[in-house]
């Protein structure tokens, strides 16, 4: 008896652009042609970007590996393996070394507004003996001065060091490794470049 097929449901497969057209025909036990016609027909369209992006990720690691193995061989797993990691390593050591020294000036600067903050009285004092008055009766200079040690910029100062050290902490957590979901990614790409490698 003949079984009507779900267009709906082919249809957005599809679309998805996950299955090949192939896969799509014998999941419904439909001919790609079949599927081919009615999506040109009616207009389908695929969305590759999924397939587009991952297929770009494991064409930039194979080319990155090919220039370090440089090897006119069919690439080994190990091989595979070890120049990834190297690569990974690598910018790992100097995203590490970038974040120390970022952390370093941060930690440098809220030294500076811990020193600024612990004897405000003198630089209130430092500013009255700068005091030099134009014509007006104004010192432009002076009260910059003034403002930039006055309560709401040190606060805003130590809001934006903490900001910025926060998001250090959280770079640095990660460039070490210590945070679970870092590390589930950079193991899901490499097993699925591997298995789209043991596929070609």
């Amino acid at each position: 008896m003949f079984k009507r097929p779900d267009w709906e449901a082919i249809e957005s497969a599809y679309r998805a652009g996950v299955m090949s057209i192939r896969e799509i025909a014998s999941q419904y036990e439909i001919t790609h042609q079949a599927i081919s016609k009615r999506a040109k027909k009616e207009g389908w369209e695929r969305d590759l970007k999924a397939k587009v992006k991952a297929r770009a990720e494991n064409l930039v690691a194979k080319r990155e590996v090919a220039t370090l193995v440089a090897a006119e061989k069919a690439i080994s797993e190990r091989q595979l393996i070890e120049a990834n990691a190297e690569v990974i390593a690598n910018v790992r050591m100097e995203h590490r070394g970038d974040i120390r020294r970022a952390r370093e000036l941060t930690n440098g600067l809220f030294n500076e507004l811990s020193a600024e903050c612990t004897d405000v009285p003198a630089l209130r004092k430092l500013g009255e003996l700068m005091f030099e008055p134009d014509s007006n009766g104004r010192d432009k200079l002076n009260e910059l001065y003034n403002s930039i040690i006055s309560l709401p910029e040190r606060v805003k100062s130590a809001k934006a060091l903490s900001e910025t050290l926060k998001n250090l902490i959280g770079l640095e957590r990660q460039a070490y490794g210590l945070d679970d979901a870092q590390q589930n990614k950079v193991s899901d790409s490499i097993s699925s470049l591997m298995d789209d490698l043991s596929k070609e």
